[in-house]
């Protein structure tokens, strides 16, 4: 998931380079919101392994 984040993040950078800011603004909310999955998702897999144990 944090790979397909970083793919929306380059597009977006090279979107808004070329000037075209509406691929650029959908790009950035796409890696955004990829982003915010993939950190709930790591914070989940920590606490349940700290619960479950060795």
């Amino acid at each position: 998931m944090l790979y397909w984040t970083l793919i929306f993040l380059v597009v977006a950078l090279v979107a808004g380079l070329f000037g075209f800011g509406g691929i650029a603004s959908a790009s950035a909310g796409i890696a955004k919101i990829l982003f915010a999955i993939f950190i709930v998702l790591f914070l989940l897999s920590l606490v349940f392994g700290v619960v479950r144990g060795p």
